[in-house]
């Protein structure tokens, strides 16, 4: 078979997966929506829906895009250039079909917390802080530090960071587990080989609440005084809310800002979150089950090896990929793995 065959045969592929007959009824219905004042009332909820009928409109601005590329290939006298474009617009839209479940399109709250072994993990913990930052900025994702709870001697005890972008849950949601470390200690006088383990949870922001109704009574709120440094405020007034639900036991604490309001909106959305992945876990327990992947974020389910000493890789435990270049990874580096486990996990 020819590469212009080839290529268009996976076009037609593609195309028919992306489903541009619904899609263009949706973007429909969401415009004609639009015109109506009550769209506007709730801002979260409109600014969602706008944000998905500009994704939807791009990708069928592609899809028309290699149409035109299609058509003109064989009359053209540049292939080479055409077929290189045309395959670089496909693999785009490849990778959009890992995005189609749900919350996908959602933004997150990520969090992370070290494992036991103090200082050690607690450095663990701010080493992955940082590195998940940094490929937020490689994205150009927004990011707002919700709490960065500082340890006594290094490290942190908690970090927790939403994040705003394109498709964020989809691409951070098997990030999801316990990443370990091993590395020469530089807190030990020794300089002994250490290993330290931290647990990353990736949670979907869930805006309004049709989505994800929850019964006031089902919950049990407590505000209690933020401890360590911090200030007369922190001390002295009950800012740190903790919410309870019943129900399933799930709990939320949050102390990031100095207004216990705002704590109770952000363990608001984090409830959500969790009730709505536990949801999704009911539905998909009997094929995650036969297919032994996605799991709840336990310390028991480690997904990602750091290794710095006696030689540097990092190894995904599921899909087996490996980088030899540990420091690099450690600087934002995550692409290989959020590509790998989008295509051998989704």
């Amino acid at each position: 078979m020819s590469d212009i065959k080839k290529l268009q045969q996976r076009y037609q592929d593609i195309s028919q997966q992306l489903n541009l007959e619904q899609q263009e009824k949706e973007i429909a219905a969401i415009e004609k929506e639009s015109q109506s004042a009550d769209f506007w009332k709730d801002p979260v909820q409109s600014g969602e829906k706008m944000k998905q009928l500009a994704f939807m409109k791009k990708q069928i601005e592609q899809i028309e895009t290699v149409e035109l590329y299609l058509a003109e290939l064989e009359s053209v006298s540049e292939q080479d250039e055409v077929i290189a474009e045309v395959e670089k617009q496909l693999d785009q839209l490849d990778k959009q079909l890992f995005f189609r479940h749900q919350y996908d399109a959602n933004d997150v709250i990520l969090s992370i917390h070290p494992g036991q072994g103090g200082t050690e993990a607690m450095d663990w913990a701010e080493m992955l802080m940082r590195m998940y930052l940094r490929f937020f900025e490689k994205r150009g994702w927004q990011v707002e530090i919700l709490n960065k709870s500082a340890g006594e001697e290094a490290g942190i005890k908690e970090g927790v960071i939403r994040v705003h972008g394109d498709f964020v849950y989809g691409h951070l949601k098997f990030e999801t587990g316990t990443h370990r470390l091993v590395r020469l200690s530089p807190f030990n006088a020794d300089n002994l080989r250490q290993t330290s383990f931290a647990l990353v949870e990736v949670i979907p922001v869930i805006a309004h609440a049709e989505t994800m109704p929850i019964n006031e009574q089902d919950l049990e709120f407590e505000a209690i005084r933020s401890g360590g440094p911090g200030g007369q405020n922190v001390n002295k007034v009950a800012t740190t809310v903790r919410i309870t639900h019943r129900p399933t036991d799930i709990t939320v604490k949050v102390s990031s800002e100095r207004s216990q309001h705002r704590n109770r909106e952000i363990a608001l959305e984090m409830l959500k979150g969790k009730l709505a992945l536990l949801e999704v876990e009911k539905i998909e327990a009997e094929k995650r089950s036969a297919r032994g992947e996605y799991q709840i974020p336990t310390w028991g389910s480690q997904i990602r090896s750091y290794t710095l000493h006696p030689y540097q890789l990092v190894k995904d435990h599921r899909t087996s990929i490996e980088v030899g270049d540990a420091w690099a990874v450690l600087d934002g580096g995550l692409d290989e793995f959020i590509e790998g486990n989008l295509r051998q996990l989704s």
